[in-house]
């Protein structure tokens, strides 16, 4: 190959004429039109990446050409079946034509999708994104082909969100496959998918997904403001954008619904509200959200809505009991035994007799205990660690109460605790119950009973304080709209549900007809 030989011959020189040039600084140069200069030009940014491939291709014998991808974002069988092979053999637009236009090169390939670009920031951000990009020597344009082929996981039933009744998949983290999940749901031209690219180094594909004629403008630009203002490196997850376009980060309640499923996107689309989807996360955001929202499951809406109502009921009251029960245990111990029947009282008063520490100092160790088995039994391999974190808190708790070091009350206190932390759909809502728990606790060790009203005080009075993309956190509570209490602690049967939420969907409140109303 003369022409290769040239180049490697041109490179040093031309190396050290570019050393200190930014891509920012040449990316909107056109290109050439001189097969090797443009060559040059494209390696220079790609030096010590040895996944960086090249080809040389001859035309009819007169025309020198180069393709040019990274190694596993694309697929080597179809670039040459698609692309070399109708270069080399069937290459009628050369033989026609002393020169040919670059819409009748684009003709000649096999490929479904060839595009054309003319400078060398495309020509990188193309090579990057896993096109394969073909330069031919005396054309100042470019084509890039869409033969991307790499490694991804298949579809998968969710693990962080577990459902009895309903859909059993979950997102991936390959962006097209969760894109034609939602789209698969929602066969309609109403909804929408915006590309932006977020992150300098990683440039992240983030999808904005909403239903038009349904979802607010104010809320879908509000969104787009938020996205547009973040400058960052690089995007891993779709939690990096969590807290980059929260309203309130310093709070320890979720703002932004982050889900696995599809189901729960399309759901939250139909009631006006806009879903993220984030190249290479499994994780799809939704925005924006209320409390009750959180505490609101997929499944919720699969099965009779008697059924769903009564669930509901036990999620509330185990958030009490997540956020207080400990609480209570060392208000009642501590400042307030008048308040336990007198056998209850001799039984506790028993089993705290060899006890060496306060309350606190047992609840403390109990909780901090449980949380470490927790953790635990998530970062061990997945057949052992629901074992480890089940026996462990079985073992540890027996041993604790035999050895004197806390009572048998306070371990079943804990253990009703812990099992209520696990009844909440969201996982982001959990941790924040858990985070609060050891503040109430501490309230109760200092003051009692006044101390927990205190801390219940405050966490409403936050709450209430809270916006998400402009929408109260607690709506429709605060502000109150008895219309929407239908799907808040109760789950109304559906055709009493027909309006969407005012605060999400008012542009077009109406989903269900009322000839489908149950009289």
């Amino acid at each position: 190959m003369k022409t290769l030989r040239r180049i490697k011959k041109l490179y040093s020189t031309f190396q050290n004429q570019n050393r200190d040039k930014t891509l920012e600084e040449k990316g909107n140069d056109q290109l050439s039109g001189f097969l090797q200069e443009d060559f040059l030009q494209v390696k220079h940014y790609f030096e010590g990446a040895s996944d960086f491939k090249y080809r040389e291709l001859l035309i009819n014998s007169t025309y020198s050409a180069m393709i040019f991808y990274l190694d596993g974002l694309v697929g080597i069988e179809r670039i040459e079946l698609n692309v070399i092979t109708p270069l080399l053999k069937n290459n009628n637009a050369f033989l026609n034509n002393p020169k040919p236009t670059i819409e009748t090169i684009i003709e000649e390939l096999s490929s479904a999708q060839v595009k054309q670009g003319e400078t060398l920031q495309e020509v990188i951000n193309h090579i990057l994104l896993g096109d394969t990009v073909l330069l031919i020597n005396g054309y100042k344009q470019f084509l890039f082909i869409s033969e991307q082929a790499w490694e991804k996981r298949s579809i998968e039933e969710p693990l962080s969100e577990a459902v009895v009744l309903g859909p059993r998949e979950g997102f991936t983290e390959n962006i097209r496959t969760n894109t034609s999940m939602i789209r698969r749901r929602l066969k309609t031209t109403k909804l929408k998918f915006e590309s932006i690219q977020i992150g300098n180094l990683s440039q992240t594909e983030v999808v904005i997904t909403y239903l038009d004629g349904i979802a607010q403008h104010s809320i879908i630009e509000e969104v787009r403001s938020r996205l547009n203002q973040i400058n960052i490196d690089a995007i891993e997850d779709s939690g990096y954008i969590v807290e980059l376009i929260e309203d309130h980060p310093f709070s320890v309640f979720p703002q932004i619904l982050q889900t696995e499923r599809p189901d729960r996107v399309v759901g939250n689309l139909l009631e006006g509200r806009i879903g993220i989807i984030v190249e290479n996360s499994p994780f799809a955001l939704v925005v924006p959200v209320t409390f009750f929202q959180m505490m609101s499951s997929p499944e919720d809406y699969y099965g009779k809505f008697i059924m769903a109502t009564f669930i509901r009921f036990i999620r509330y009251l185990f958030l009490l009991v997540a956020l207080l029960f400990p609480s209570i245990y060392i208000a009642v111990t501590t400042f307030h035994q008048e308040l336990l029947p007198t056998n209850l009282l001799f039984s506790v008063a028993a089993s705290r007799e060899k006890v060496p520490f306060p309350a606190v100092i047992e609840a403390l160790l109990m909780e901090i205990t449980f949380e470490a088995l927790r953790e635990a039994g998530l970062r061990l391999p997945r057949p052992i660690g629901s074992t480890v974190s089940i026996v462990g808190a079985l073992v540890i708790g027996q041993a604790a109460v035999e050895a004197g070091i806390v009572s048998a009350p306070l371990v079943i206190v804990v253990s009703t605790t812990g099992i209520a932390s696990f009844m909440f759909p969201s996982y982001t809502l959990t941790g924040a119950i858990r985070l609060l728990r050891f503040l109430m606790i501490f309230l109760s060790a200092t003051l009692g009973f006044y101390g927990i009203l205190l801390g219940v005080f405050f966490i409403l009075v936050h709450l209430v304080q809270l916006r998400s993309f402009g929408v109260p956190y607690l709506a429709p509570v605060a502000p109150l709209n008895f219309n929407n209490l239908k799907d808040v602690f109760v789950r109304a049967p559906w055709w009493r549900m027909n309006e969407r939420p005012e605060q999400t969907g008012k542009r077009n409140l109406r989903r269900l007809s009322p000839r489908n109303r149950k009289n």
